[in-house]
């Protein structure tokens, strides 16, 4: 009887304001919130291309989240995306970037010394990658960062401590190295895990992962952060590794080792805000006709290949006008075996009806230049729609 009216107290102190969802018996907090978005999609085709199958309604997000705190001991996230289920149902193609399930994992603070979360959810690497989609004016991740490199989720335990009030943070793991691909059950044939890795600076004060500087900053903040995996997963003959594990590129995951390392930066001050991000992949395959060593000879490889790019954005709050406006430029190169790299800019202004709560986003993509292992039947792409949070 008493949990009841603990349960019922904090339904209706949550219903009388304005703060997140939130159900508490005093000991057990669950925060409730989820998202809802929608936009159109248009490309500008090549000359002699004709398919419009991506000229489209689309239901981007349909997300519930739970989020919990146990007393002071225990942490956990639930968070689903119904829209990218129910596609995936439906026999649509896999995207790492909107793999269904989203969080599921657990965090335990008993140690003291440090942090431990166990289970599925964002792995601790690429500033940009853990940024929440809601607080960005795009549809869309940069190509470099969105989950066809590396993955963005995975399963596995990470330990994470921070420092001096929070300017400094730290996070090392292990992982199944099959990203959101784990979530299959069975690891890959060679067994072995991907390690990860990640330390973050910022100053005068905490920087959070966000892209907007909505507060308007009056002070200068400043975020710089480090970050490396690797993993060496060498198959058994005959054995492959599950369908869509290597990702778009074919990168993601490879039969061999595999390096990644990366270095981004934050900067906010009176609305206006930058990021700068950039990441290299050495891979090196175990068989010498590995298609990523492109058919050439071990005198030229040198038995490995080199990937990676960079991204830079601008973007500028006005807040009477409730408005954001960015700007992104991004390259990126697939292999340093074959000449050439592809170069991508996107503008994107979002209007902000209730904050990042209720949005209308706008976005534009240009293809500069594209590589040849790399063809696109578009040059030009157009996104507008409509983004709702509930909490």
């Amino acid at each position: 009887m008493k949990k009841i009216a603990y349960l019922v107290a904090g339904m209706l102190v949550a219903a009388s304001g304005h703060a997140q969802l939130s159900i508490t018996n005093g000991q057990h907090v669950l925060e409730i919130s989820g998202m809802v978005s929608s936009y159109y999609n248009m490309r500008s085709l090549k000359p002699g291309e004709d398919d419009h199958q991506k000229d489209r309604f689309r239901l981007r997000d349909a997300q519930l989240q739970l989020e919990g705190r146990i007393g002071n001991t225990w942490e956990y996230e639930l968070q689903m995306d119904f829209a990218d289920q129910a596609a995936s149902s439906n026999g649509a193609d896999f995207d790492p970037e909107n793999p269904g399930l989203m969080d599921a994992y657990l965090v335990y603070k008993g140690l003291g010394f440090v942090d431990v979360q166990a289970g599925y959810g964002k792995l601790f690497y690429s500033r940009n990658s853990m940024v929440p989609f809601m607080y960005s004016a795009y549809w869309q991740r940069p190509e470099l960062t969105r989950g066809s490199l590396f993955s963005q989720r995975d399963v596995g335990v990470t330990l994470m401590k921070d420092f001096w009030n929070q300017r400094l943070h730290a996070y090392v793991g292990i992982y199944t190295g099959l990203g959101e691909l784990s979530l299959n059950g069975d690891n890959d044939a060679s067994g072995q895990p991907e390690y990860a890795a990640r330390f973050e600076f910022s100053y005068p004060s905490r920087v959070r992962y966000r892209e907007i500087d909505a507060n308007v900053s009056p002070t200068p903040l400043f975020a710089i952060g480090i970050n490396g995996r690797y993993a060496n997963k060498v198959l058994p003959d005959g054995e492959e590794f599950p369908a869509n594990a290597q990702g778009e590129y074919g990168l993601k995951v490879l039969n061999g080792k595999k390096y990644v390392y990366g270095f981004d930066a934050a900067f906010q001050y009176r609305g206006f805000s930058a990021q700068f991000e950039m990441h290299q992949i050495k891979g090196l395959p175990t068989l010498p006709d590995d298609p990523l060593l492109q058919n050439l000879p071990s005198s030229q490889t040198k038995g490995y290949l080199l990937a990676g790019g960079y991204v830079a954005q601008a973007n500028y709050f006005i807040k009477d006008w409730h408005t954001v406006l960015s700007a992104r430029y991004e390259e990126l190169d697939l292999s340093d075996l074959v000449p050439g790299n592809s170069q991508r800019f996107s503008p994107a202004i979002a209007y902000q009806i209730n904050g990042f709560d209720a949005m209308v986003k706008f976005q534009y993509f240009r293809i500069w230049k594209e590589e040849a292992i790399d063809p696109l039947k578009w040059d030009e792409q157009f996104r507008l729609g409509l983004q709702l949070t509930f909490k």
